[in-house]
């Protein structure tokens, strides 16, 4: 493993705040963090609309604080449009991943949304006009087979309520999920990430708003306890979580990256053990090991190209090219 000590000199307030810690530590901090959102949404009992809007409303202070410091240190112009189209796709997520969590368990919901591995890369080829990496027949088919074994879709599951729904919102949250990342590549940069993230965030709000009203979903008067818990999932989720792994992965060697980043749905699955009690039965533990597995094998095809590497689950950096930044990136 090697790293470049050096932090980006146009990487804002990422750079100063992280500059000089050790990058291997500061992307398993982040992922750690990102792993137990699922875990605070499941606890707090809210709906998928309501965790994301407070997830969104909540952290947005703090990010324009971090993007206040961003502008005046980099003094680059972030663009407006791209982001706040990224934020439409982050809200989907947000609002289907946090409807998938109490029905498939909340380490299973996170380990399904490596299906962006495969959505990326096709998203890429159509509009972008990409090729996928030759592995990607191979990784395809393996990651789709393992996905339906951890959905629970085969043999009984005690991690929710209703495994198979869990899935297909898990899934589509997956797909809401590659288009932020897509979007976000196109019109982020390392002198930019918080103001892009930012933005991004203002619309996935919306978005929350938007799914959550008309069906009677959003809660904008929770409880205490609940709102607590919405507070640490924006602190721990939306902002250290992505602050660390932000300022990390552009400072570690490719195939470091991709391995660290596997820390996000494994933790995931330890976080939902440990803090749950949730089992997943023999074929999902099955699938789960075959969807890690195949996000495993596909970075390292990634590692053979050097690139600034993006973020998991919040906000992709200037990776060198949509199918790079899917690879190192598992969700939030």
């Amino acid at each position: 493993m090697t790293t470049e000590s050096a932090p980006l000199p146009t990487a804002g307030p990422i750079a100063a705040l992280t500059g000089r810690a050790d990058p291997r530590l500061l992307a398993a901090a982040g992922c750690l963090c990102i792993a137990l959102t699922s875990v605070l949404i499941k606890v707090s009992g809210a709906s998928g609309a309501t965790s994301a809007f407070w997830r969104c409303a909540l952290a947005l202070p703090l990010l324009a604080v971090l993007a206040f410091s961003e502008a005046r240190r980099t003094r680059v112009r972030a663009k407006i449009l791209l982001p706040l189209l990224a934020g439409l796709g982050l809200g989907l997520d947000f609002v289907l991943w946090g409807e998938a969590i109490p029905r498939v368990g909340a380490g299973v919901a996170t380990m399904l949304l490596s299906v962006q591995v495969v959505i990326v890369p096709l998203l890429a080829f159509v509009f972008l006009k990409e090729r996928p990496d030759p592995r990607f027949k191979f990784v395809a088919p393996t990651l789709i087979g393992g996905i339906v074994l951890a959905g629970g879709v085969f043999g009984s599951s005690t991690t929710g309520s209703n495994p198979v729904l869990g899935l297909v919102f898990a899934l589509a949250a997956g797909a809401g999920y590659s288009g932020y990342l897509l979007l976000l590549r196109l019109s982020s940069s390392p002198a930019t990430q918080v103001r892009s993230l930012s933005l991004a965030t203002v619309s996935a709000g919306f978005v929350s708003v938007v799914l959550g009203l008309p069906f009677g979903r959003l809660d904008l008067a929770p409880s205490l306890p609940s709102l607590g818990w919405f507070a640490a999932l924006a602190i721990v989720g939306q902002v250290v979580g992505w602050l660390l792994i932000a300022g990390a992965l552009p400072r570690l060697a490719a195939s470091t990256g991709a391995t660290m980043m596997l820390l996000q749905p494994v933790g995931a699955v330890a976080f939902g053990f440990l803090l749950l009690s949730e089992r997943p039965g023999a074929l999902q533990l099955v699938g789960c090991v075959i969807v890690l597995a195949a996000v495993c094998f596909a970075g390292r095809g990634a590692a053979k190209k050097p690139a600034v590497q993006s973020s998991a689950r919040l906000s992709p950096t200037a990776s060198s090219s949509p199918r790079a930044m899917s690879l190192n990136s598992s969700r939030r």
